[in-house]
């Protein structure tokens, strides 16, 4: 009996290490498959991740090549070759202006660091063995205090914060490593030239290889996001006024305007990544890019308003019909005008032209807004309890708010467009499909048919 004991003993304790095991191969293997379903969601929601990832392993694979060569390049740089590497790796971003910003940050703040920690260190040299160190030490400390209080500046901290970083540290080091090397020249040449490198290779392989562009990034969001917000005023007559059925499908575009809320972060990183970067494409030189900052607040202040506008759709406090009725023609005039002026304003900005079919849109809108107030100034709903009537007022007065914020919203753009020099529709559609004709001039021989070549 002992041991048919043991032996189940055994049996038992071998199926549950068993089962342990098992389980544990299985949470790896749920974990690897999930990791990899992510991954690919994240690269199907932007495949430039992909190629932004082989391009940061091309450049730290291009600057290595100096670590790895034996002469004359690694007798000249040695150890220190691996700042090149590590350039490459804190310097190269997704965008080209971010990396651009970064590696002149970089590249500026080195250069002025090196020199000022150079030129501290000699002037310590003439104080004695003494006083050197005190001397240094107080350099580096009242340096690192300005430039640390600098960092606060709120012009400079946008642009300049990485830079005025960078130039701490390289003092920093080349004082204190100064101390024990007499040769704090040649440590800030090494240091210095490093850095160009890798700044370098990664401004090249970033800006020429599939380039992504902060500033074009900015210009499709700013658009985007007018657009969503011209969709849900699209739906949202509809859908209030119960005279069509909301779809699985319209209850994500009317959801859609939400990310415009958050969007100011995004676009203030793209603003200033933009203005970093040089001419290219249909964008030139000193490009506006401040006045799309002006549009996204327009922008965001009609999307609060179409946020309040959205809880009326599933609130508890539901208008009896018929009090609708009464203000259903002008309401949804408004809001299906302002959401063609939205999504006229978006295809101008996508096209970089000037959205002059906006315009009377609004128009037609603001005289809807303003037939409304002298509706609300009759005795719109006498009999009417006043519970039921508030929020349907107040769905109108939203409406009433979103017309004026449409207005705002186009106004910018077109200060956009002339700031920018854009064409007009017309003029753009002429100059895309209308080109000089030059027609071949006919030889000796016979030719049976005129070719004319047509310049884009």
């Amino acid at each position: 009996m002992k041991m048919v004991s043991e032996n189940q003993e055994n049996v038992g304790f071998t199926k549950n290490t068993w089962n342990s095991v098992k389980g544990l191969i299985n949470k790896l293997v749920n974990a690897v498959i999930y990791a990899a379903k992510e991954a690919k969601k994240l690269a199907e929601d932007d495949p430039r991740r992909v190629v932004h990832s082989f391009k940061v392993g091309l450049a730290i694979i291009l600057v290595s090549l100096f670590y790895y060569f034996d002469d004359p390049i690694y007798d000249g740089f040695g150890v220190s070759a691996m700042w090149a590497v590590i350039t490459v790796v804190v310097v190269f971003e997704f965008s080209v202006g971010a990396t651009l910003g970064k590696v002149v940050n970089r590249g500026i703040a080195t250069l002025l660091g090196g020199a000022l920690g150079v030129g501290a260190h000699r002037l310590a040299c003439f104080s004695g063995d003494k006083v050197e160190p005190i001397f240094l030490g107080l350099s580096v400390l009242l340096i690192a205090a300005m430039v640390t209080f600098m960092r606060f500046h709120p012009k400079l901290k946008p642009r300049y914060d990485y830079g005025l970083m960078i130039f701490i540290l390289t003092v920093s080091l080349i004082c204190v490593s100064g101390y024990r090397d007499d040769e704090v020249l040649n440590i800030a040449y090494i240091r210095l030239s490093t850095v160009l490198i890798g700044g370098a290779a990664s401004v090249f392989i970033c800006a020429f290889i599939r380039p992504i562009w902060a500033g074009e990034d900015l210009h499709n969001l700013t658009a985007t996001n007018i657009e969503k917000l011209g969709i849900f005023l699209e739906g949202f007559a509809g859908e209030y006024f119960k005279s069509l059925e909301r779809k699985d499908q319209e209850k994500t575009s009317l959801a859609e305007y939400k990310s415009v809320l958050n969007s100011k972060g995004t676009e203030e990183s793209l603003v200033n990544f933009a203005k970093w970067e040089p001419r290219h494409g249909k964008f030139r030189y000193r490009q506006p890019w401040g006045q799309y900052l002006k549009i996204g607040a327009v922008t965001r202040e009609c999307a609060y308003r179409i946020e309040a506008l959205s809880d009326y759709l599933n609130s508890e406090m539901q208008t009896p019909m018929e009090i609708r009725a009464k203000i259903q023609e002008l309401c949804t005039k408004m809001s299906a005008e302002c959401s063609c002026a939205l999504i006229e304003l978006s295809a101008a900005i996508k096209k970089m032209t000037r959205a002059t079919p906006a315009d009377a849109h609004i128009s037609n809108a603001k005289d809807a807004s303003k037939n409304l107030k002298s509706l609300f100034k009759t005795k719109l709903w006498p009999d009417s309890d006043l519970v039921d009537i508030i929020p349907a007022a107040t769905v109108a007065s939203l409406l009433i708010e979103i017309v004026c914020c449409t207005s705002q919203i186009a106004d910018s753009v077109h200060e956009l467009a002339s700031l920018s020099k854009y064409k007009c529709p017309n003029d753009a559609m002429r100059q895309s499909h209308i080109g000089k004709e030059k027609i071949l001039p006919t030889s000796s021989m016979e030719v049976s048919h005129n070719f004319s070549i047509t310049v884009e």
